[in-house]
């Protein structure tokens, strides 16, 4: 909980929602991986559910590095279908197989993913022994992906020569909680349930007798995390994106390349700094990093003369959202 009392407020405090939600950073590298950068792969987690961003080369290695045993994904997203973004799923897939797996995983990505896997299956004359479910992403407008008691995925249409999207994570609004402290001894539970929803209790004539608004606080306010993977500076996304929690954004390449940046649909530190001031995002990390750079203390100082609350996406490095 943020604690207020140097303030002079005591009792004025934030809730903080008790359900995990992070993301773990595997690969922060671009095309071309380097000994310290590996190709682009984020693992997140949401309550108990695990998801995979992307699936780059040796994204299985780099689960078992951070101890996320691979068998606990249910969903993965690919953004597009560049091979750094996406030669590490069939591996990944491989070894889901030969391990046994039997529960049901669920596969994002643009039109042609599947067309990858079945023909690799095929040549290789192998086949899946848990459920394979596959949704193609349409990729010009925002589209709800996932919807989960908790928490909803969505696409971010980006811009990037080939179909390709980003992933906003957005948790549901919490319920309020009860101020049992203002509540008489015994409170029959239906009215106890019907406060958490954060509704009046009437009797039979309508008179309010319980009012929500003095047996009830906030919740924790909910979180969001967007995902943002190759692009070329777009502030369409912009609308989409406004005041969410963390946005991770590309930063292929710093100001002494933006030209290269835009010729080949990618971002600049700065650029990614200046969408999210413009955004009005409470943090920012940038990543997929080229490999011509040897250092990331540049990348970090273009972003953050534009947006200060910009942080490196290292690699093994866990953000909570």
């Amino acid at each position: 909980m943020k604690d207020l009392s140097q303030n002079g407020n005591l009792s004025a405090v934030e809730p903080v929602s008790s359900i995990p939600f992070a993301v773990t950073i595997l690969g922060s590298g671009s095309a071309t991986p380097t000994l310290d950068r590996h190709q682009t792969a984020q693992l997140l987690q949401y309550n108990s559910d695990y998801f995979l961003i992307d699936c780059g080369e040796a994204t299985q290695y780099r689960l078992i590095e951070q101890r996320a045993r691979p068998s606990r994904l249910k969903y993965i997203f690919i953004s597009h279908l560049h091979g750094d973004h996406y030669f590490g799923l069939m591996p990944l897939l491989s070894s889901l197989n030969m391990g046994g797996r039997t529960e049901p995983l669920y596969l994002f990505g643009p039109r042609g993913l599947d067309e990858v896997i079945t023909t690799t299956f095929r040549v290789s004359d192998g086949k899946f022994f848990f459920p394979l479910h596959f949704q193609a992403i349409e990729v010009d407008k925002p589209t709800l992906l996932l919807d989960l008691p908790g928490l909803t995925v969505e696409s971010i249409p980006l811009d990037h020569g080939i179909a390709c999207t980003g992933f906003l994570f957005r948790e549901k609004p919490h319920k309020p909680r009860l101020l049992r402290e203002k509540l008489p001894t015994e409170v029959p539970i239906e009215v106890l349930k019907t406060l958490k929803e954060g509704q009046d209790v009437t009797n039979e004539t309508g008179e309010i007798t319980y009012a929500a608004a003095d047996y009830t606080a906030p919740g924790p306010a909910a979180r969001s995390y967007a995902y943002c993977s190759d692009t070329r500076y777009n502030e369409r996304i912009l609308t989409q994106i406004k005041g969410i929690d963390l946005l991770y954004h590309e930063a292929t390449f710093r100001d002494d390349n933006a030209g290269r940046a835009s010729e080949v649909h990618h971002t600049t530190a700065r650029q990614a700094g200046t969408l999210a001031e413009k955004a009005r995002v409470k943090r920012l990390l940038i990543g997929h990093f080229s490999s011509r750079y040897k250092t990331y203390e540049g990348f970090l100082a273009e972003a953050q003369d534009v947006f200060p609350n910009t942080e490196l996406a290292v690699e093994g490095h866990q953000f909570a959202v």
